[in-house]
C-alpha cells in the first residue's frame, strides 16, 4: 500500500506564487512517473506537469514558462511551483505517483486532491 500526502494550495492573488508537494510512503521500491493534474469545476482533469525517473519533465502548453514541476527522490516527493498565477489556473490539483512494490508488482497512485483559488 502507498499513500500520497498533498499539501500547499490556497488562495492567492494574480500574479502569485504557490507551491504544492506530494509526499508518497509505504511498501514502495522505486518511483517511476511523477505528475500533476488539475480538474476545474465542470471540465475534465488534465495533466499540469509530469517529471520522469530520469526528471525529464513536461508541461501543459497553458502553463509553460509559469509552472515548475521537482522531485527529491530520497524524500519520495513531487513539487510544482507555480508562478505568475492567473484565475484560470483555478482547481483541484492532483499528484499521480507510478512505481514499484516489493515483489515488482507496479502500483499508480493518486492524491487527494488540493484545492488552488487564484481570485483578487
Amino acid at each position: 500500500q502507498v499513500q500520497l500526502v498533498e499539501s500547499g494550495g490556497g488562495l492567492v492573488q494574480p500574479g502569485g506564487s504557490l507551491r504544492l508537494s506530494c509526499a508518497a510512503s509505504g511498501s514502495i521500491v522505486s518511483i517511476n512517473a511523477m505528475g500533476w493534474y488539475r480538474q476545474a469545476p465542470g471540465k475534465q482533469r488534465e495533466l499540469v506537469a509530469g517529471i520522469s525517473s530520469g526528471s525529464r519533465t513536461n508541461y501543459a502548453d497553458s502553463v509553460k514558462g509559469r509552472f515548475t514541476i521537482s522531485r527529491d527522490n530520497v524524500k519520495n516527493t513531487v513539487y510544482l511551483q507555480m508562478n505568475s498565477l492567473k484565475p484560470e489556473d483555478t482547481a483541484v490539483y492532483y499528484c499521480n505517483i507510478e512505481g514499484l512494490g516489493p515483489g515488482g508488482w507496479k502500483f499508480d497512485y493518486w492524491g487527494q486532491g488540493t484545492q488552488v483559488t487564484v481570485s483578487s
